[in-house]
């Protein structure tokens, strides 16, 4: 009887300790597989973000150079452009049809990128806007200026043409945009291209 109620309590035992083990290695891989997870997210989120960065060349015998970044995260493309080379006041800064820079002037890139077909016109305007229209900057008394743009009405790569920044260009202005004359804003000369090729 005694041997009996024994091997009972050592069962019971047994199978309490097991039944922790149990518990903590199951705790254990959880924890393993919500830092895989959790990893795995972060992934994710960091395959998300898209950057291309270029050159601004001089163009209509100016001395107007740079870089322009393209950054796309979250659905919106944010625009960088750091120029140098500017005569002092405002400029107009455009995203043009094609991603050819191959003329001294500039035109080889062709009119404003406007695939929907709008008017010309300031950015975000009822009456429409191109989708190169980003609009004036200012230089300061150096000639140096920094540019920033966000939308979520650009996208890097996608299949949407109607947001596809890939193969147009970006153009900087002796003048300012006036977001009335058709087709372009009387912006003037073009004196700063880039081609954004991917």
């Amino acid at each position: 009887m005694k041997t009996i109620k024994f091997a009972v309590l050592a069962l019971l035992i047994a199978s309490t300790y097991n039944c922790k083990d149990f518990k903590k290695g199951f705790d254990e891989g959880m924890k393993s597989a919500e830092a895989e997870a959790a990893a795995g997210e972060m992934k994710e989120e960091v395959a998300e973000v898209e950057s291309i960065k270029f050159k601004m060349e001089a163009k209509s015998d100016s001395n107007v150079t740079g870089d322009v970044t393209f950054t796309e995260e979250n659905g919106s493309v944010g625009m960088t452009a750091m120029l140098t080379g500017l005569t002092p006041g405002e400029h107009a800064i455009h995203i043009h049809d094609k991603a050819d820079c191959s003329s001294a002037d500039g035109k080889s890139t062709g009119g404003h990128w406007n695939p929907t077909g709008t008017p010309h016109g300031k950015w975000g305007a009822d009456e429409g806007y191109h989708k190169g229209d980003i609009g004036n900057f200012i230089a300061d008394a150096e000639g140096n200026a920094t540019v920033e743009f966000s939308t979520e009405e650009w996208c890097i790569g996608c299949d949407d043409e109607n947001k596809n920044i890939v193969g147009k260009g970006v153009i900087v202005h002796q003048g300012v945009d006036d977001f009335t004359s058709q087709p372009s804003g009387a912006a003037g000369a073009r004196v700063s291209c880039t081609g954004i090729i991917q």
